[in-house]
């Protein structure tokens, strides 16, 4: 992955995002979708001791036991705030926790899913369109917006019902709605009120999201 001109500092927030090279479909299967979801739990930790690909072939009590260790080690490259994967592309909310954290997760997930990638849909070469874009968060406002802009991209790519919205299995929404994780305080109830009370409006500007897109490249 190519070097960064602007660098990411730590103890900050980042919108990341990439799509597939041609806007190609990069998530096909559930088995992509679970491959990267997986991914992304995993390469959050700064030294994984084993690949992941072997971490996948251990026993129910083998995995425990490498995620304890690395849990208890609490040594991570990034905290993960929110994510979203659709069928062509990703969006992640990430705080960087050490020097070129950031780079340095989201080089190893995306070369790791391409590995996976190719060999199961027998194919060669990238499937990501080059190095990740970011923009920097300046304030808890655009933090929490963010959040709810990436929760309601399946909602707003008209790939779920409204009332489905909350089982959308590749995000990280349902944790927030279960009171597993909050951001700035926020209850689960407040959040889901924030998030949904959006989603029209956001479905509304659907149209325009490949141009904001764009404006970051």
């Amino acid at each position: 992955m190519a070097s960064r001109e602007d660098p990411l500092v730590n103890e900050e927030y980042y919108h990341v995002f990439n799509r597939g090279v041609a806007k190609q479909t990069v998530f096909s299967t559930e088995a992509d979708y679970s491959q990267a979801m997986l991914s992304l739990d995993y390469y959050q930790y700064i030294k994984p001791p084993i690949k992941l690909s072997r971490y996948k072939r251990l026993s129910y009590s083998g995995k425990n036991e490498v995620m304890s260790k690395m849990t208890a080690s609490n040594s991570k490259l990034v905290q993960v705030v929110a994510f979203v994967l659709m069928p062509n592309h990703w969006h992640l909310l990430l705080k960087q926790l050490v020097d070129e954290g950031i780079s340095k997760y989201i080089g190893q997930l995306c070369n790791s899913y391409t590995r996976y990638y190719n060999t199961r849909h027998i194919r060669v070469g990238h499937i990501f369109q080059g190095t990740f874009k970011s923009v920097r968060i300046e304030s808890d406002q655009q933090l929490i917006h963010v959040s709810r802009y990436i929760h309601l991209n399946p909602y707003a790519a008209s790939m779920v019902k409204k009332s489905q919205l909350s089982d959308y299995p590749w995000s990280s929404l349902s944790g927030y709605l279960n009171g597993d994780k909050n951001i700035l305080g926020m209850s689960a109830m407040r959040y889901k009120e924030f998030v949904f009370d959006h989603a029209d409006y956001a479905r509304e500007l659907e149209s325009v999201k490949h141009l904001i897109i764009d404006s970051y490249e």
